[in-house]
């Protein structure tokens, strides 16, 4: 367990990733930045990691604010692109 979870890791420190529309309105609605979702992955533990999940590969991922609260952020691995996309964030509560 790990190798999707460091696949999508290194996606994110070379910029090769995309928001999701979804992930963008969770973002705005939850009151979490676009940055701070990215940069939270880097200190991130991993929760779940799925990847033979269809359509494709997915890892959800425990982070955290600046202020202390954690919320799971779900990412993707698409394969076809090689890209890493966040596809929703929500606070454990």
């Amino acid at each position: 367990m790990g190798q999707l979870f460091d696949r999508i890791r290194q996606r994110i420190a070379e910029e090769k990733y995309v928001v999701g529309q979804h992930a963008s309105e969770r973002l705005e609605e939850r009151g979490i930045m676009e940055w701070q979702a990215v940069a939270g992955f880097e200190d991130g533990e991993l929760i779940a990691e799925r990847p033979d999940a269809t359509p494709n590969a997915v890892v959800e991922v425990r982070e955290s604010l600046p202020d202390g609260a954690e919320f799971k952020a779900a990412w993707v691995y698409l394969r076809q692109s090689g890209v890493a996309k966040l596809v929703t964030v929500h606070f454990f509560d």
